[in-house]
């Protein structure tokens, strides 16, 4: 006779990480959160009624359209070949610590593996590395910026 726990498809649910990731979201104002842990993969998502877009996308749509449709399109960062983006969804920061001066500033020569800013997950402090050498052309995120997984964070040439 099999015992209970070897006829379990799958683990148990950790109710206080589901817990924290909610509070994260609601922190942080994401809407939507992945967590992974041995295997095992838990998403919390908040779906708004009606248009959900980020905060970036609401500063075009207060344009007319006759210069939208005037103007040329603006480059995308998320398609520049030195974008280097979020590997994970919490809270940017530029410096180290409050107050201090930042990793990179717009102009800064950085080598891959310097660290450009801090990525604040889970109450973990995560340093972003530059993930080439070159030259930071743009800084896209602000300090305490929250920002999702695959954002845009900087471009560096």
């Amino acid at each position: 006779m099999a015992r209970k726990s070897d006829s379990q498809p799958f683990p148990a649910i950790d109710h206080d990480v589901i817990r924290e990731l909610a509070q994260l979201l609601d922190e942080t104002g994401l809407t939507e959160i992945e967590f992974e842990r041995d295997g095992v993969s838990i998403r919390v998502a908040r779906y708004a009624s009606g248009p959900v877009g980020r905060a970036r996308s609401a500063d075009t749509a207060a344009v007319p359209p006759t210069a939208v449709t005037s103007a040329p399109a603006p480059i995308d960062p998320a398609q520049h070949p030195g974008v280097v983006a979020s590997p994970m969804v919490g809270t940017a920061y530029l410096a180290p610590a409050p107050g201090d001066r930042p990793f990179v500033e717009v102009g800064a020569t950085v080598k891959a593996g310097d660290p450009v800013m801090i990525i604040e997950a889970m109450k973990t402090m995560n340093q972003i590395p530059a993930p080439r050498a070159g030259t930071v052309i743009q800084i896209l995120v602000e300090d305490g910026q929250p920002v999702e997984y695959g954002e845009p964070l900087m471009i560096i040439e």
